[in-house]
């Protein structure tokens, strides 16, 4: 569905971001893998590709810094000439109770979760405005939806990507870019292997259909609105989350 498209998958090294950047490929797209620290999973997701036939590499960068993030959509459309499509997946958590939590930890989720959405789009618009094509879909989160106690830091960041995606769809949509986000519910990766087995437990007996998500799952839905089949759908926010908010 992809074929002859670039794209960019932050936070692509892990995870949601690692299933991502492999379907991405697998339906033909050309994938920049960005990265922060770990670069020796990057690289692994990079080669997997490749040795299934892809096209792939990774780039550096904390998609807080907003130079670092000017450079990193300047050097890919330099490299490839295009870029068609952005998926803001890198995120953090660092939880805690309203009251115990640090400033630097409320602000340090801020940074990347919703600043770097912001900066990453904002230096890839101009790029897709001038091609008249684009897909930008961010990965928000069911937490950012209804909220989570000991995340406060993390459901505004959550929340805020959804405003974002929403505005951003009524300024784009004219130059044919569509943006919408996506709410995975709990779905089993690194980030959600360290809660406690009680909080486990108390969530799976909020979804209809009684099991997790796996990072496969996301990734699909991701395919599907980077596609030209979901061309007519800007704005939304698609629950991944088995009917945890039914």
């Amino acid at each position: 569905m992809l074929e002859n498209r670039v794209a960019l998958v932050t936070g692509g090294g892990k995870g949601i971001g690692a299933a991502i950047a492999g379907e991405l490929a697998a339906e033909g797209a050309v994938v920049i893998i960005n990265y922060s620290a770990s670069a020796e999973a990057a690289e692994q997701v990079k080669n997997e590709i490749i040795a299934k036939g892809g096209k792939a590499e990774t780039y550096k960068c904390d998609v807080s810094d907003y130079s670092e993030v000017k450079a990193m959509a300047g050097y890919i459309t330099k490299t490839w000439g295009r870029l068609d499509i952005l998926v803001n997946n890198a995120g953090i958590v660092r939880d805690n109770l309203l009251m115990r939590m640090s400033e630097e930890d409320f602000d340090r989720v801020i940074d990347i979760n919703l600043k770097g959405t912001f900066n990453c789009i904002q230096n890839v618009t101009r790029t897709m405005m001038k091609q008249r094509y684009g897909r930008i879909i961010n990965i928000s989160s069911v937490v950012g939806v209804y909220g989570n106690a000991g995340q406060a830091n993390y459901a505004a960041s959550k929340a805020g990507i959804i405003g974002m995606t929403k505005s951003a769809a009524k300024e784009l949509g004219g130059r044919g870019i569509t943006v919408n986000a996506i709410a995975p519910g709990f779905i089993e990766s690194d980030m959600t292997g360290a809660l406690k087995e009680e909080l486990k437990k108390e969530m799976l007996s909020a979804i209809s259909l009684g099991c997790f998500g796996n990072v496969e799952d996301v990734a699909h839905a991701v395919c599907f609105l980077a596609s030209d089949k979901a061309r007519y759908i800007t704005g939304q926010v698609l629950g991944v989350d088995g009917g945890m908010r039914v």
